[in-house]
């Protein structure tokens, strides 16, 4: 034996674990951008700062520029938009509601489609907008 031979292997090789983790972070940043769909709008602007909630219980209903309604990313109409809710709602009372109309839309399209939710009993409900610069 050589006294070359008696060296203890202190190091540890992190390559592997920091490719691990790479992949890792690449695999939750795919899966998270891949889960958020909208229907792209102009949201209107508002002062103070907006509460954030994700998650499961989260419904998008949006409003465009031309009044078409979306559940989510699906077009509805308001009665549809009503049998779907309250399905959704019978699942899951707790979920919320977040309203995001275009800054043109009318407002009347704004206050039909709360009506629907007023009638649904939602009492979780958000009105999404940008903040003001």
């Amino acid at each position: 034996m050589q006294a070359g031979d008696n060296k203890s292997y202190d190091d540890i090789n992190v390559t592997p674990m920091v490719d691990l983790y790479l992949v890792l972070l690449l695999i939750f940043i795919i899966m998270t951008t891949a889960g958020v769909q909208s229907v792209k709008v102009n949201l209107p602007k508002a002062g103070g700062a907006a509460a954030k909630k994700e998650g499961p219980k989260l419904q998008a209903v949006t409003l465009n520029n031309e009044g078409k309604v979306f559940l989510n990313t699906v077009p509805v109409t308001l009665t549809e938009l009503e049998t779907k809710l309250g399905e959704v709602m019978a699942k899951a009372p707790d979920t919320t509601v977040v309203v995001r109309g275009d800054s043109q839309t009318q407002y009347q399209g704004v206050m039909d489609v709360l009506d629907v939710l007023g009638r649904l009993n939602i009492s979780q409900i958000g009105l999404a907008t940008k903040p003001k610069k």
